[in-house]
């Protein structure tokens, strides 16, 4: 694992993200971190091509973030096993947010689209997670 991003003068990379993400997830609190099970989570410059087609996403740039699965909410016993649940950061458009917006570190981004995408794992639309954020 590399270190947080620094003064270097070069973009984060993959890994850099990666280890923001994982600070981000062990900062949360145990409990809620125990409730999220087993969630894999994976750094990607940009969403695939058919993924975008599939959320109807022209510019790949929009999308920061993807939870992949069966939310824990819709799971039952007597479904055959799912694919692990997945959780997607995209490197390339949160470093574009992260500097358009210019308000928030890098870290809190990071931990934003991260727990926004927890969200989805946990069955919460979008318009449920903008609620809590709101609160």
């Amino acid at each position: 694992m590399s270190s947080p991003p620094d003064a270097s003068g070069l973009a984060p990379s993959l890994d850099d993200l990666a280890a923001l993400a994982e600070a981000a997830f062990a900062a949360l609190p145990a409990d809620f971190r125990k409730m999220t099970g087993d969630v894999i989570f994976r750094v990607d410059d940009f969403a695939a091509k058919d993924v975008l087609d599939e959320l109807g996403i022209e510019d790949a740039f929009e999308l920061t973030g993807l939870y992949q699965g069966v939310d824990i909410g819709r799971r039952s016993l007597f479904d055959p096993s799912p694919q692990p649940s997945m959780i997607f950061l995209y490197r390339r458009p949160i470093l574009d947010e992260w500097v358009d917006r210019g308000d928030v570190t890098l870290a809190e981004l990071v931990s934003h689209v991260l727990v926004h995408e927890i969200g989805h794992h946990f069955g919460l639309s979008d318009d449920d997670i903008d609620a809590i954020e709101a609160d």
